[in-house]
């Protein structure tokens, strides 16, 4: 219950409402997972979506989905911190025109921000797992796509929860961002990069994307999401 009242308190009651059931066929169900604990400070946070507002809306972008068997693919938008704390941002969207994704990167624009500590990526597959089993579409491929700076320090083994997704046919992708600021919780025993290789992604052409800060997330987001639409064969590291 306290998680459905974090999704009320949240400003979902702004977004667009959740299309009804059976809304059709898309090329790719994709999950975008995005980090929002305390080590993500505002401007790095502000960082973050204007990286996927810029992406999703870019030329390049449009023309993978567009190429796509059907043409289109349906996002839904995903906060998470703690393992108490996870939010669909903006709900399952149908994004295959220029004016969809448009309208999305609208929607990310207005909706509100909250911050808040430890970062539990287990807690975020989990709730993105849920997710894509409410979608109202039905897609060729499903993947998550979780973007953050720290390791998992909240709730389950992130690697258990990475296999039990695994086994259901999702694949998991992963976009680490090499933070050099200080991060909250226990430190990576390896790099960010490695840790997301060894504990993160998983499941059929997994891959991962590093940003090398948050001032280069916008163009890893890109690469990333190229590769997700089209269906490119993993892994790719750095």
């Amino acid at each position: 219950m306290r998680r459905r009242s974090l999704l009320a308190a949240s400003g979902a009651a702004m977004l667009p409402a959740l299309p009804s059931r059976a809304e059709g066929a898309v090329d790719l169900l994709l999950v975008l997972a995005v980090d929002v604990s305390r080590s993500i400070d505002d401007d790095e946070a502000r960082l973050q979506r204007e990286g996927y507002r810029s992406a999703m809306t870019d030329p390049r972008i449009i023309e993978a989905i567009r190429a796509g068997m059907l043409g289109a693919i349906a996002v839904a938008y995903v906060e998470w911190a703690g393992s108490d704390y996870q939010r669909l941002v903006i709900p399952w969207t149908r994004i295959g025109s220029p004016v969809e994704a448009e309208g999305w990167a609208a929607t990310l624009a207005r909706a509100p921000r909250v911050a808040l500590s430890w970062t539990s990526i287990s807690g975020g597959l989990d709730f993105s797992m849920r997710t894509l089993s409410e979608s109202p579409f039905e897609g060729t491929r499903r993947v998550i796509d979780v973007s953050g700076d720290g390791v998992n320090n909240s709730g389950l083994p992130v690697e258990a929860v990475r296999d039990r997704v695994v086994a259901e046919g999702v694949t998991i992708n992963g976009l680490p961002i090499i933070n050099d600021r200080p991060t909250f919780g226990r430190p990576s025993p390896v790099p960010l990069d490695q840790y997301y290789r060894d504990s993160v992604i998983g499941g059929e052409g997994a891959f991962l994307i590093a940003a090398e800060d948050f001032a280069s997330f916008g163009n890893a987001v890109r690469r990333k999401m190229v590769r997700e639409i089209a269906g490119l064969p993993g892994p790719v590291f750095g």
